[in-house]
């Protein structure tokens, strides 16, 4: 298959409208997307990223108008939180209508909605016409693509479509709230920070587990996600290390140690989750065999580094 590049939004639209898929950017990171009609697209989706099928899909949409015909209800802690972060990096989990297939939402009877703030996203998905279930444009369990390239490194060839934009401005996925029960659960941390989140509906309550032995209701939760092929090793900014070796990296808030061969220093937390995927990949295409990571502090951005740091490095 020769994957389609173009910057054409119409022509990105037309082809996922006759059911293709096509990757798109989002201001989280680049989307994989299948029309929710087209049950073949679905299935070549998981099929190009080799996705597991009992992995639940993200169901984006252009316009909060869209929802009923993803959601069966909302409630109104639910509507608080739409009022106040659609569109933008915020995915609900809520009761699914039943035309949404279960393809979509790995059996389960919940689904993931967001409605992204990317104007290239939002003009694409206007003219898809129809909502569409879209992961990260990534193979699974490498880190999520933040611009077009890395998205042509791992799929080319196996999309139909890549629609060219410019790099994600967040470069972390998206803030996943469950609304299906009585309370509201942040269920993956993002850039709709739990303390944002707390401010419009104060019930919300952040899942300590973070691992389902029981299927989750949303991406991220159950497998191995965002890992370079190099080591990663997590550090705290007061940590002294001895880096010892020509082939380590260093990314984080303080001054690299000595002996690293590539490093980044990020200003503010927002460029830390911006630049975190892509400076793995670089790494990668470095021969990086270690790469270590300072954890920021657990509070608002940082929960969610901290969050995409512990999965790369295999801690739960």
């Amino acid at each position: 298959m020769q994957t389609i590049l173009t910057d054409s939004i119409e022509e990105a639209a037309s082809i996922l409208n006759a059911g293709g898929i096509v990757a798109f950017p989002t201001e989280t990171v680049y989307g994989l997307g299948a029309g929710i009609g087209h049950p073949e697209a679905i299935s070549r989706l998981f099929l190009a990223k080799g996705r597991p099928a009992d992995n639940p899909l993200i169901v984006h949409i252009f316009r909060t108008e869209q929802l009923e015909e993803v959601a069966a209800a909302i409630n109104l802690q639910a509507q608080r939180l739409i009022k106040s972060f659609f569109p933008g990096p915020l995915t609900l989990v809520l009761p699914k209508n039943p035309a949404v297939p279960y393809s979509v939402t790995a059996g389960l009877e919940t689904v993931g909605v967001r409605c992204p703030a990317n104007p290239v996203a939002r003009e694409f998905l206007r003219l898809c016409g129809c909502a569409v279930a879209a992961p990260s444009a990534n193979r699974s369990g490498l880190p999520s693509a933040t611009n077009w390239e890395a998205v042509m490194q791992d799929l080319d060839g196996k999309i139909d479509c890549l629609l060219r934009g410019k790099p994600s401005t967040i470069g972390l996925e998206s803030t996943i709230v469950d609304c299906s029960g009585a309370t509201p659960m942040l269920l993956r941390a993002g850039a709709v920070t739990l303390e944002q989140l707390q401010a419009v509906v104060p019930e919300i309550t952040a899942n300590a587990l973070m691992e389902q032995e029981e299927q989750p209701k949303c991406p991220g939760l159950k497998y191995p996600h965002y890992a370079p092929k190099a080591s990663i090793v997590l550090c705290r900014a007061d940590e002294k290390i001895a880096a010892g070796s020509d082939s380590s990296a260093f990314i984080g808030m303080s001054l690299p140690p000595q002996g690293v061969t590539l490093f980044k220093v990020c200003r503010t937390l927002e460029e830390y989750g911006r630049e975190l995927f892509g400076f793995f990949r670089l790494c990668d295409a470095r021969g990086i065999q270690v790469i270590y990571c300072e954890l920021p502090s657990s509070e608002g951005l940082g929960r969610a580094i901290r969050d995409r740091l512990m999965r790369a490095a295999g801690v739960s």
